[in-house]
């Protein structure tokens, strides 16, 4: 059986498990306690992930890292083509959302999130939230684009672009930029989260996180 390491409060951990649970795969999770900062611990950095993160998928000798790895695994592995297409145009099409979920989606949604629920901020202190919401809303109005015109990111069915971009651009009011001005991803989210065995969310992240302990990695 697959293993997840997962977090609580981990919006990436959540598309692994929404993808996981589309394919119908069982998996045993495995929570890491991300508020004792079990995985920048030397024991987790050694043993389970060098790069001190979640979530990380296990499936026999195999280990992935990083949220796009491990859906990418899985969606190949189940030879899903629907899921991630095999022809090069098309795979590019699911690439763009991708970058643009590890790119503008993750610096200005999931950090500005970050920085006002639990003020914590990766650069500076809440001062920086204007540029964190720049380049949020600058994915959002890129997202927008396409949902005006389209039911999914790519393509005319779901895929795991959608899922790459979906748990931060719903979070997206708690980093200050609410859905009002933006239907198309109202509604997309609608349809997202209308799917049949869309994974629970994770736990809303608090403010009572202390500082890393000494004697992390």
């Amino acid at each position: 059986m697959m293993r997840l390491y997962t977090g609580m409060e981990s919006g990436n951990s959540w598309k692994v498990r929404i993808l996981l649970e589309q394919l119908e795969i069982p998996y045993e999770k495995v929570y890491v306690d991300l508020l004792t900062w079990e995985h920048k611990k030397k024991e987790f950095i050694a043993n389970i992930n060098p790069r001190g993160q979640v979530p990380v998928l296990e499936d026999g000798e195999n280990r992935f890292w990083d949220s796009t790895a491990c859906m990418v695994y899985l969606a190949r592995k189940m030879n899903r083509t629907d899921w991630l297409p095999l022809e090069a145009d098309k795979m590019a099409d699911v690439m763009h959302w991708i970058a643009l979920a590890h790119c503008e989606i993750h610096f200005g949604l999931q950090y500005g999130r970050r920085g006002v629920m639990r003020d914590r901020w990766v650069i500076g202190n809440g001062s920086n939230l204007p540029e964190y919401q720049k380049f949020g809303r600058g994915a959002m109005n890129t997202m927008e684009t396409r949902l005006s015109k389209q039911d999914w990111l790519s393509g005319d069915h779901i895929t795991i672009a959608d899922i790459a971009c979906f748990p931060y651009v719903l979070n997206s009011p708690e980093a200050g930029i609410p859905h009002d001005e933006f239907p198309g991803i109202r509604r997309w989210l609608d349809r997202c989260l209308a799917m049949p065995r869309w994974a629970e969310p994770p736990r809303a992240p608090t403010r009572d996180y202390p500082d890393m302990p000494a004697d992390a990695g």
